[in-house]
């Protein structure tokens, strides 16, 4: 005997659980594209199939209308102002940060063992007064970041200049692996799109 599966939830209604946050125009400011995009380079320091992953989460969600192939997702994450200059920047509509709140927090979820034993390896590093290659794992993640971002980012803009050093850009891998973690909970999409307009709405 074969029950019948509930249908999945369409894009409208997993978009609907998410609040509108009050933009007249519907452009998701600047702050909020640059922290979505940087969750994603951490997940896909995380994940070595971390690229692949997001469009094959956005079908799963049912979110290939907005996150339709590789050049759409390149499109959505190249509106980071900080990323290196493209010709074709766009803006970020607040519906397609909502399907990249859905994704980041979905593929959290999936990797939420490995970030707490990264943060937790960390913690116990630093109490040693150990630096972090002392674990391979997180030394593997730290090592990742920093190759993805310093390929990505624009070398030239002043906010990338503050991450010189090996050193800055791990504490900025280590910051988003917390955030990251932030978001596994159930509630998880709707508080890591809450956090994106903090001080940007009055």
């Amino acid at each position: 005997m074969q029950l019948n599966q509930p249908p999945a939830p369409s894009t409208s209604v997993l978009l609907e659980t998410l609040p509108d946050p009050g933009y007249p125009d519907e452009v998701c400011p600047r702050r909020a594209r640059l922290q979505l995009d940087l969750l994603l380079l951490a997940i896909e320091a995380l994940d070595l199939g971390g690229s692949e992953a997001l469009l094959v989460v956005a079908k799963d969600l049912q979110l290939q209308e907005i996150v339709k192939n590789r050049v759409t997702l390149w499109q959505l994450r190249s509106s980071n102002p900080l990323r290196r200059s493209s010709s074709q920047r766009r803006v970020l509509t607040l519906k397609e940060a909502k399907a990249l709140v859905l994704i980041s927090c979905h593929l959290a979820r999936r990797l939420t063992v490995l970030i707490r034993q990264l943060l937790l390896a960390y913690e116990k590093l630093n109490e040693k007064q150990l630096s972090p290659e002392h674990h391979y794992r997180l030394s593997d993640y730290l090592e990742r970041f920093r190759a993805h971002f310093r390929a990505r980012m624009n070398p030239k803009r002043a906010a990338i200049m503050a991450y010189n050093t090996n050193e800055k850009l791990d504490q900025l891998a280590l910051t988003l692996l917390g955030q990251l973690l932030f978001c596994t909970g159930t509630s998880g999409p709707q508080r890591l799109w809450i956090s994106l307009f903090d001080g940007e709405v009055a």
